[in-house]
């Protein structure tokens, strides 16, 4: 079963507190999201890092539970 969107938000939210999620369901599927975080742990980090600091929000849930996630990570001003 796919993830919510409300599971996928709050993985995010938990890994990173005081980030900000934006999602998009890019198939109308429940199974190929997009994501803009925006989180305040992203600075001072390569794009590749902040990357994977969402992705490991996950854990082993991707590929799985969670099929796709497109991720822009964004550093607050």
């Amino acid at each position: 079963m796919p993830m919510s969107a409300a599971e996928i938000e709050h993985a995010i939210l938990t890994a990173l507190p005081g980030a900000t999620v934006e999602l998009t369901d890019l198939a109308g599927d429940d199974d190929h999201w997009a994501a803009k975080v925006t989180a305040p742990q992203f600075a001072g980090i390569s794009r590749v890092a902040q990357h994977k600091l969402v992705y490991a929000a996950f854990g082993g849930r991707m590929g799985g539970e969670l099929h796709a996630l497109q991720v822009t990570t964004v550093v607050p001003t």
